[in-house]
């Protein structure tokens, strides 16, 4: 299946052999440091910066089948973020894999991220649209 949209994912999961949990950092662009003026220039155009991790949960996806829930949810944490990565693990035996199971996942998908090795998540605005990050 090809996951152009939110629900794709949803969907996608919802599809797989066992059940899954989804795991999503959420990144806030920011300068890199030692910055040029170039980079600052495009920055404050809304192009380029470094994505760094500032939030992650993993949810069931039935928890957060609607990227607005999501978004609503991530509000109350008081914590601004841009981008959302997102990934899955898998269960076994027809269980999802629980909070536990997914906490060195996500601590592997927050270090990827810092080394700028994202090709590997799906990646989601705050309107819940797809984008790709070059």
């Amino acid at each position: 299946m090809n996951i152009e949209t939110y629900p794709d994912l949803i969907r996608a999961a919802a599809m797989q052999d066992e059940p899954q949990r989804l795991l999503f950092v959420f990144a806030k662009a920011e300068l890199p440091n030692g910055y040029t003026d170039t980079q600052k220039n495009n920055f404050d155009q809304g192009q380029g910066g470094a994505l760094e991790p500032v939030l992650c949960v993993d949810k069931l996806p039935d928890e957060v089948a609607d990227f607005s829930a999501l978004v609503a949810e991530s509000k109350s944490t008081g914590v601004d973020w841009d981008i959302a990565f997102v990934s899955a693990i898998g269960g076994r035996g027809g269980f999802a894999p629980n909070n536990d199971e997914a906490a060195q996942p996500l601590k592997m998908m927050t270090e990827k991220i810092q080394g700028g090795m994202i090709a590997d998540f799906l990646t989601f605005n705050k309107a819940g649209e797809l984008v790709a990050l070059y």
